[in-house]
Formats: C-alpha cells, sequence, structure tokens
C-alpha cells in the first residue's frame, strides 16, 4: 500500500502514515521543538538594563507570560463564536471550512484546492470545494512545523524546518508521491522561527524565509534572511540561491505589489525589551540584499539593548509601516479583486496573530494597510476584530493568514479554532 494514499472518513479524509520520520527522529525532533528559553532577564540582567536606560519592567505587569498554544482538537461550529466578528459595513463574514486543528498559512492551486499547513500539529491539509460544502483531508503529517506551502505550475511544494516535498500535478492526481527535495534546498535544521513562509514570486523564483534561531542574538549566514532559488525549467529544485534581504527576526508573511512586482513582507520584533515595542514591522524590499536591523536596530530606529554598537541604524533599511507592539504580524497579502469597494484596492490585508508576551493583549484581529507603492503614506486599520475581549484581556481567535480567492473574496485562516472564515462585500 502506498503510504502517501488517503482514505476518506466522514468529510474528512485522511492519510494513513502520510509523511513519516522514524522514532528515533521524532524523538529528537520533539525535543528540540520544546525551543530556546523566552524567559524574561533575571533580577540581575533587569537591574543591568535598567542602568543602561530605556528599560521600564514596571510595564510588564506578568512577566511570567507564556505562549497561547492552537488547540490540537476539532472545534465544533457551535463552539466558534462568529457574531463577535466584527468588519466594516457591508461585508460579511462566514466559516468557510473547519475542524482543521493548526490551520495557518495557505495556498490555492489552479483548480481551486487550498492546501494549508500548520506549526505544532505537524500537518499539511487540502482543501476542496464540494458544490458549497467545504471537504478536507490530511495530506501529510508528522513533520516539523510544515507552515510553507506554494503552488505553481500545477506542483505543490510543501516545506517543514529542514524538509522540502514537491507533489507534481497533484490536482489531477491526488495520491501522488512526493519528491523529496531536501538536499538540494539545504535549509539549517534550528526551530526557532524557522518555520517557514514560502511564496513564488512575480519572476518565478520560489522565496523562502529562514528566521533567526533566537530572540535576540546575531544570527550566522544562514539565518535572518529572506532567499530566493532560481527555477530550474518548470520546477524549483533548490539551485541558484540567493538572499533577497538580511536583517530578518522572524517574517512569516510576504507578498509582491501587484504593480512593481517588489517584495514586502511583515516581521515580528524582538520581546523583553519593552512592553510596547519594539514593534512588528511592515516592510519593502527595493533593491537586492537590503538590511533590515536584526539585531542590531528595531521598529522605526530603537536600539537594542542587548546587543549595541556605534550607529546601530545605519544603512538600515526603515519599515513602511509599523505593525503595534509584540503584534505578531503574519500573513498579508495585496488585495486585487473587485469585489471589496475601491478604496482597498492594492492595500494589504495582514493578519496580526496576537501578542503572548504582553500584559493587555494586542493584535488578534486582520488589519488594512493603504500605502503607496514607494511604501510612503501608509495608515494601519484594523479591519476584522472581535477575536480579542478587551474588558476581559482575553480571545478566542488568532487570525493567521489570509489569501484571496478569484472572485474577490478573501479567507482568513485561524489558528486558535482551526477554521477558515471567508470575508465578502455587497452593497
Amino acid at each position: 500500500m502506498n503510504p502517501f494514499t488517503p482514505r476518506l472518513i466522514h468529510r474528512t479524509i485522511v492519510s494513513l502514515a502520510a509523511i513519516g520520520l522514524g522514532l528515533a527522529g521524532v524523538y529528537a525532533l520533539a525535543q528540540e521543538m520544546r525551543g530556546p528559553k523566552t524567559e524574561p532577564p533575571s533580577a540581575k540582567e533587569v537591574e543591568r538594563r535598567k542602568g543602561a536606560g530605556g528599560y521600564h519592567p514596571g510595564q510588564m505587569k506578568n512577566p511570567n507570560l507564556s505562549g497561547h498554544p492552537a488547540r490540537l482538537t476539532e472545534t465544533p461550529v457551535s463552539e466558534i463564536p462568529l457574531d463577535r466578528i466584527k468588519v466594516p459595513k457591508g461585508f460579511k463574514v462566514e466559516i468557510w471550512a473547519h475542524g482543521m486543528p493548526g490551520v495557518r498559512m495557505m495556498a490555492r492551486g489552479s483548480k481551486g484546492t487550498i492546501w494549508a499547513g500548520t506549526r505544532s500539529i505537524g500537518r499539511v491539509y487540502e482543501i476542496k470545494d464540494k458544490g458549497g460544502e467545504r471537504e478536507h483531508r490530511i495530506l501529510a503529517q508528522k513533520l516539523t512545523q510544515p507552515n510553507g506551502v506554494a503552488f505553481r505550475n500545477g506542483n505543490l511544494y510543501v516545506m517543514a524546518i529542514n524538509r522540502v516535498f514537491r507533489y507534481d500535478g497533484i490536482e489531477d492526481h491526488p495520491d501522488v508521491k512526493p519528491v523529496e527535495l531536501t538536499d538540494q534546498f539545504k535549509l539549517p535544521p534550528q526551530v526557532h522561527h524557522n518555520w517557514k513562509f514560502i511564496a513564488f514570486g512575480p519572476d518565478a523564483k520560489l522565496y523562502v524565509q529562514v528566521g533567526s534561531p533566537c530572540n535576540i542574538c546575531e544570527p550566522d549566514a544562514e539565518h535572518g534572511q529572506i532567499r530566493r532559488y532560481v527555477a530550474d525549467g518548470s520546477n524549483a529544485d533548490g539551485s541558484n540561491m540567493e538572499v533577497v534581504a538580511r536583517g530578518v527576526r522572524n517574517s512569516v508573511g510576504f507578498d509582491f505589489h501587484p504593480k512593481t512586482g517588489e517584495l514586502w513582507f511583515t516581521d515580528n520584533g524582538r520581546d523583553w525589551q519593552a512592553e510596547n515595542g519594539p514593534e512588528d514591522e511592515l516592510n519593502r524590499v527595493s533593491k537586492m540584499g537590503q538590511f533590515f536591523g536584526f539585531p542590531y536596530c528595531h521598529a522605526n530606529g530603537i536600539a537594542d539593548m542587548d546587543f549595541p554598537k556605534k550607529d546601530p541604524c545605519k544603512g538600515v533599511t526603515f519599515p513602511v509601516a509599523l505593525m503595534g507592539p509584540h503584534a505578531a504580524a503574519l500573513g498579508m497579502r495585496f488585495y486585487t479583486g473587485s469585489m471589496f469597494p475601491k478604496q482597498y484596492q492594492n492595500s494589504i490585508f495582514v493578519a496580526r496573530h496576537g501578542s503572548w508576551n504582553r500584559s493587555t493583549l494586542f493584535g488578534f484581529d486582520v488589519a488594512n494597510v493603504k500605502v503607496e507603492a514607494d511604501g510612503k503614506g501608509a495608515k494601519v486599520t484594523p479591519f476584522m476584530t472581535g477575536f480579542r475581549d478587551d474588558k476581559a484581556n482575553k480571545f478566542w481567535g488568532r487570525p493567521t493568514d489570509v489569501m484571496q480567492l478569484p472572485d474577490g473574496s478573501i479567507l482568513v485562516s485561524d489558528e486558535q479554532v482551526g477554521a477558515i472564515y471567508r470575508v465578502s462585500y455587497s452593497k
């Protein structure tokens, strides 16, 4: 039996084995997935930082905050409070698909299939529209944070921490066995900030984020960057790697300007420097190899307290816009459809996953950024809200990625409840 052959279980198709790792490998990766230390500074370190100036630990009312793990079990529709979601007048939100724990970054095939990666649950989902109802299957599982998915020329690319697969002709051949490209791409194995976002650019090259392996550190030559790989014929095969952007801490979302073709990306600011910053960034790459500041310079010119240097922001490309303190700005897409009002044309929708180490929650929404093609005049406005309860300082949903459909509506994935929403507009 082909280990990648899926089978049907009620309205969800689940693969029996999909892509497996050996038991020893699973154990080793599980140990690594515990991740680096995210604890706040020690009392001694706090005093050192106070002495250096610019550090305000009193603003961190709860210094023992930890991450918000997503649910790893299915969330019934009855437990998704859709009525709490707020959008501007004329817009409508509906649950497009559900029952996919940990669903995150999305890609769409030429025939309408949607694939979505995950982090902690290690799965890749495949979603198909069957006459107005969505069915999904688990295409792959037991991978280490297979967050990255991209589609081109009939082929699906799946990228985990340090493994890469290509499913050739998958929409016509759903049981196709994947081709492993891990050796060709030579990805570093570190887990921290290394879950991938991948996409093909207008130049037909595959763009890949390789995050920094720390909260704050001086990354080596393999980390803290966005790369691209030149395609060989019709396929991206890991050859001819180029570094497009450096000094990138943790980008989990990028897109290409519909007019200029330039790469724009989100980047998450460092932790444990202050309650209200450094803020997350929205950046624009106007030329190859630009440096975006990590670890020396953050946001619009904030020097790092752990890696001080003379003129820390000299030569740094500053953000187009700031996305808020510890907002976890992730998936982003330029809007090019005709369904939404004209003022949204060529604007950017950004999923702000939400803060985990801030005493007062921030983010947990989808923001809209209106900005000129040259990066000037950026205005950030909350667009899809209601996932956060400000009075109780709690949340129930975490928008993670956004993607435009051919009809001009957009999909928004919610990792927390394992659902995908569709946002449409009518006058």
